[in-house]
């Protein structure tokens, strides 16, 4: 049988919602908030930009990275923002100033960061969460408010682009990982760089 949304979350919408009544991620979490969310997530058969979303909010971030992998070149400027938001709630934060980084000219940048894409920004935000987690400086809830702002508005971005209906077949939204991607993986996968070694 296949998964059922959760009955109490039927709808994008409504787990949404639910979600947004947690704090926002913003430090290394090391499991999700709701496992039990993580099939009725699934379940609800979204595009897979929003699905990203719900697991980063969920904070199961190995879902979320399973998803960003299918779109982590243009034109997923979406899938590339939410994969450096990713990175920046699991601790990673070089990777994900690089991923901010390769979308700071991108129209879902724009929209999240000001018209002039605000990249410092959007580093100096990064580099923020860093001096919490790292050296126990800022504030945390201010951060925390900053970090729901940035998903929310990705979300916003996200929902009027490609809807909150179901999305059968996920594999329209898939791209091809561009050659540097390709390469990139390989050395993380066979062992050469990276700390994805198998």
């Amino acid at each position: 049988m296949a998964n059922q949304p959760d009955p109490n979350f039927p709808t994008f919408s409504s787990l949404y919602t639910h979600l947004l009544t947690s704090p926002a991620p913003l430090l290394p979490p090391g499991k999700a908030k709701f496992p039990a969310l993580t099939s009725s997530i699934s379940a609800l058969s979204l595009h897979p930009t929003l699905e990203t979303a719900l697991h980063i909010l969920n904070t199961d971030l190995p879902s979320a990275h399973f998803l960003v992998r299918h779109m982590q070149s243009p034109p997923a400027y979406e899938g590339m923002f939410l994969h450096g938001i990713l990175h920046r709630v699991e601790g990673d934060y070089d990777n994900a100033r690089a991923w901010y980084d390769n979308i700071a000219d991108s129209e879902v940048f724009e929209h999240v960061w000001g018209e002039a894409g605000d990249k410092e920004g959007a580093q100096d935000f990064i580099g923020r969460v860093e001096g919490l987690r790292k050296r126990g400086e800022g504030d945390k809830e201010a951060l925390e408010n900053e970090s729901r702002r940035e998903i929310e508005k990705v979300v916003e971005w996200c929902k009027a682009k490609f809807g909150e209906g179901k999305m059968e077949d996920a594999s329209s939204a898939w791209v091809r990982p561009s050659e540097e991607n390709r390469q990139m993986a390989a050395g993380m996968v066979t062992g050469g760089e990276g700390f994805r070694q198998f």
